[in-house]
């Protein structure tokens, strides 16, 4: 049986005793970022379904999709399409059991940040 009288100590680290790192971080921006994946691809869906449904439809999903709105979220999503593909191959090299070690792996943390901003602008500036 559990001991439930512990004491006064904290059951899990607290705020104001845990400094989030590089890697932990990157980890859960990588869980959104592949959500908000998912939020983008139904956007998409939606204006192919519009498409092919009628004129008036598409009318009003492309207007949306081509909104200012749209665009941001579009370039938003280009951003987290970027980073999700970084933080993927950072994660297939952590499972061939390369750069394991902190200092390598927050370069690259480091380096899925700073890539997928560098890409993303590429991207939006070629297309």
């Amino acid at each position: 049986m559990a001991d439930v009288n512990r004491g006064n100590r904290p059951l899990s680290p607290h705020l104001t005793i845990y400094r989030p790192q590089l890697t932990s971080m990157t980890s859960i921006l990588t869980r959104i970022t592949g959500n908000a994946l998912l939020i983008s691809a139904l956007l998409i869906v939606w204006w192919f379904l519009a498409a092919s449904t009628s004129p008036e439809y598409f009318a009003v999903a492309n207007g949306f999709i081509t909104s200012w709105f749209g665009d941001l979220v579009m370039a938003a999503s280009v951003l987290g399409l970027w980073y999700h593909t970084l933080a993927g191959l950072r994660h297939l090299i952590w499972d061939s059991g390369y750069a394991l070690d902190v200092p390598t792996a927050e370069k690259l943390g480091w380096a899925c940040l700073i890539g997928s901003v560098v890409l993303t602008v590429l991207t939006l500036l070629i297309v």
